[in-house]
């Protein structure tokens, strides 16, 4: 996994689901819910890991995630995926999100995880990713 402080960082990967941060997303401090924004980093790392698959696959493990900055509401967030690895019936991806905090005005990466996703079939059972062309 990349170092979280990098010297000038920008967003690794494709743009999956961007989204505002709205004030039912906050904990009892005021601040976006962790637990909220790791749900909706499966949903961009689903999405693309889907079209990797050629299909339905499910979330296996997420793998090492630090919150570096709090989310304000109101922030934009953006969520970047980019594919790791492609075995034979998984996929890692990691996902990055990045806010644009409309108080500060800043551009800041808030978290990224290496999310591990598995293809699956019709029953539930887990099936090859076809070979890219």
């Amino acid at each position: 996994m990349k170092d979280f402080e990098q010297e000038d960082p920008i967003p690794q990967g494709d743009l999956a689901l961007q989204l505002t941060a709205l004030p039912r997303e906050t904990n009892g401090f005021g601040d976006i819910f962790g637990g909220w924004l790791v749900s909706q980093m499966d949903l961009a790392g689903t999405a693309m890991a889907s079209r990797v698959a050629g299909g339905r696959v499910a979330t296996v493990a997420i793998d090492r995630m630090a919150f570096l900055v709090p989310v304000a509401v109101g922030a934009q967030l953006s969520f970047y995926t980019q594919t790791l690895e492609v075995g034979r019936s998984s996929i890692q991806m990691l996902v990055e999100v990045w806010s644009d905090d409309p108080l500060s005005n800043e551009w800041r990466k808030v978290t990224e995880a290496v999310f591990v996703f598995v293809a699956i079939d019709g029953s539930g059972r887990t099936r090859p990713v076809p070979a890219r062309r």
